[in-house]
């Protein structure tokens, strides 16, 4: 029976599990500063990888592994990220300029300062503060998806998705407060009073 090392380098080798994507195995990789433009990580696995200041724009990422990935200032402008598990990933300063993030999941992961103008992420799961951050300065048209940033993300009074993802507590119940149309009213928290 081949070792799983053998297992992974046979996925890669046929383009992935069933001949699908790359199945490259980037887990806990050092992948500071690498260049990877335009690249095929259809399905690959960078768990824990250090990505930081890497440069990953226009490369396709559908159904990659990416949780607990560090990208600090990365660059995944024109990247396709739709159905990635981004879980807990670090993407402080990371530039998404026109990325597509449609059904992503980026539970408890930081965008503090990323770049998203043109940004799509339709139907994504992002915490509730995180959302708000981002809706105070969402902005711009994804040239693929046609989508707005700023609708993507569900920023106003959208019942929808007004109150964040599955991971947030305010799930379970309508807040006291709920977003105004901006998706912020109150600096420091976000948040406005409903009546």
């Amino acid at each position: 029976m081949p070792a799983v090392a053998d297992l992974n380098k046979f996925e890669a080798d046929i383009r992935g599990e069933f001949g699908i994507g790359s199945a490259a195995q980037y887990g806990s990789a050092d992948l500071k500063k690498a260049v990877h433009v335009n690249e095929n990580f259809r399905r690959a696995n960078f768990t824990s990888a250090d990505m930081r200041e890497a440069d990953f724009s226009g490369s396709t990422f559908n159904g990659a592994y990416l949780e607990k990935a560090v990208a600090y200032k990365a660059n995944f402008t024109g990247a396709d990220l739709s159905d990635t598990l981004m879980d807990r990933m670090v993407l402080n300063e990371a530039n998404l300029t026109n990325a597509i993030l449609v059904r992503s999941v980026l539970t408890r992961s930081d965008l503090g300062g990323a770049t998203i103008e043109g940004a799509d992420f339709s139907d994504a799961v992002i915490d509730l503060l995180q959302k708000q951050a981002l809706c105070k300065y969402a902005s711009g048209t994804n040239p693929v998806t046609g989508v707005s940033t700023r609708k993507s993300l569900g920023c106003g009074n959208s019942r929808r998705n007004a109150y964040g993802s599955p991971s947030s507590p305010l799930l379970s119940a309508p807040p006291p407060k709920l977003l105004d149309r901006d998706g912020f009213c109150d600096q420091s928290t976000g948040l406005c009073d409903a009546s």
